[in-house]
């Protein structure tokens, strides 16, 4: 198997077992075992548990911002700014709803790894910055200082994480309504600038 194609299959298995047991007990041979590889060469490839844990968080990072991105880029143009702000915070709780075990792993066990901690920061840092892109891009918006539309979106990322993590503790509040939330309390106060 090419090493791309190992590496992923890789990271799967990793996520998953972190999700099951959680970070500290999960142990390089279960998922050694569980890809069907010996211990070493997941060494050879991520250094360390850490390393693997990394790995993994940064492969979600990827995704997310592929899919919240695809999700703007698909709206014709003209799309009102609402709608537009609506899809990507859909787009980040569908994607949290394919990863909530993992993501709960994350911020259960506080991303154990230091690394992890970074990378759980660059994810933050990257929907902010699709989030002012989008503001920014909006005519509606034109004329408010670049610095309130970038706190906009800090306050947008913080009420998205907060609320996808209250979520992976109830089965009753869907993507939707976790969007229905978040969107009935910034956008309000975004409106009021939008012309």
């Amino acid at each position: 198997m090419p090493r791309a194609q190992r590496e992923a299959q890789i990271l799967t298995v990793a996520e998953q077992v972190f999700a099951e047991r959680g970070y500290q007990a999960t142990t390089m041979d279960e998922i050694a075992e569980r890809v069907g590889v010996t211990k070493p060469l997941i060494y050879d490839y991520f250094g360390s548990k850490d390393g693997l844990l990394v790995a993994c968080v940064d492969k979600a990072r990827t995704e997310l911002a592929d899919v919240t991105e695809a999700a703007v880029r698909a709206l014709p143009q003209g799309t009102s700014l609402e709608d537009v702000l609506r899809a990507g915070i859909a787009a980040f709780f569908t994607f949290i709803d394919g990863h909530v075990m993992g993501f709960r792993v994350i911020h259960t066990e506080n991303a154990a790894a230091a690394g992890a901690s970074t990378d759980i920061e660059r994810i933050r840092a990257q929907q902010s910055a699709v989030v002012v892109s989008s503001l920014l891009r909006s005519p509606q918006l034109a004329g408010v200082p670049p610095l309130l539309l970038e706190g906009y979106a800090e306050v947008i990322i913080g009420a998205c994480e907060r609320v996808a993590v209250w979520r992976t503790h109830r089965d009753d509040i869907s993507a939707d309504d976790a969007t229905d939330f978040v969107m009935s309390a910034v956008w309000h106060g975004l409106s009021s600038f939008a012309r």
